[in-house]
């Protein structure tokens, strides 16, 4: 039986790539418009903060985004509390871009890990101001839980450390979110490279959000290509349904069965029996 792979929905919002870009920390403007590009992403993210920021030229960070191509999901990076993170949140609808908003609560600067109280507690707020909240969070059920009776369209569990590169460190919590969530789970933050994207869809995730992976990759285009392939990969491996892991081998190959190798081994001894250099050996 073949399984259709819908579209992935939050909110008002639909997507058939299932791969989240950010926009910071590349190199330049153009390797970030190219990484994008290949990558197939169809939902990029913006800190609120760089919305106004001129770049080169004149240019705002917008300048580079066409709203006809790619789905802005605002940001609240940066933000240490509550407060803050809703009235970031606010102002990335002032400005004209919508309601969708990823909610980020920081704990602390050092780990960038984020904090559990602060998030539940804006994101109780922006759900009940309109928001479509996308909530960053840790890979703690009971938190992922919390954040989806509030509301949330979407739980975005931290595979890792924010741009630490590590990729999923504790699978089990994100399958346990995986089997408890009644929205999307989106996978966040720990991207190194594009096995580990791979496993994230592997394991079940709808959707995987990165940036440093990319961005600061020797090659970030290229690394952007192999990202897209491998959501794709892993996509396709989670829906096709991986075969159970055994502790004994398992031929491929059909074997024999008792009888037809009882058959075989009488053969072999009549055929050898009868053969000139078993009867050349007898004779020595």
């Amino acid at each position: 039986m073949t399984i259709v792979d819908e579209p992935l929905v939050l909110g008002p919002h639909t997507f058939t790539s299932r791969l989240f870009l950010g926009t910071g920390k590349y190199p330049d403007m153009e390797s970030m418009v190219a990484a994008l590009d290949v990558s197939g992403t169809q939902c990029v993210t913006v800190a609120v903060r760089r919305m106004e920021m001129g770049a080169p030229a004149g240019k705002t960070l917008l300048d580079y985004l066409p709203t006809d191509r790619y789905t802005l999901l605002p940001n609240t990076a940066g933000c240490f509390d509550a407060e803050h993170a809703v009235r970031t949140a606010r102002l990335g609808r002032e400005l004209g871009i919508g309601d969708l908003v990823k909610l980020e609560v920081l704990a602390d600067p050092q780990t960038l890990l984020p904090d559990p109280v602060g998030t539940l507690q804006a994101a109780d707020t922006l759900v009940k101001e309109g928001f479509t909240v996308l909530c960053y969070t840790s890979d703690d059920p009971v938190l992922a839980k919390r954040l989806e009776d509030v509301g949330v369209t979407s739980v975005m569990p931290a595979g890792a450390p924010i741009g630490s590169g590590q990729g999923i460190q504790n699978p089990n919590n994100i399958r346990i979110i995986l089997e408890r969530a009644e929205v999307p789970v989106i996978v966040d933050a720990g991207v190194g490279t594009a096995s580990d994207v791979t496993f994230a869809f592997e394991l079940g995730a709808e959707g995987v959000l990165l940036n440093t992976g990319v961005a600061l990759a020797r090659e970030p285009v290229r690394m952007a290509r192999a990202m897209k392939a491998a959501a794709e990969a892993g996509r396709d491996a989670f829906l096709a349904g991986r075969i159970p892991k055994k502790l004994y081998a398992s031929a491929s190959s059909p074997t024999l069965t008792s009888t037809a190798h009882t058959a075989h081994r009488s053969w072999v001894t009549t055929r050898s029996a009868s053969s000139p250099a078993s009867a050349s050996a007898s004779r020595w």
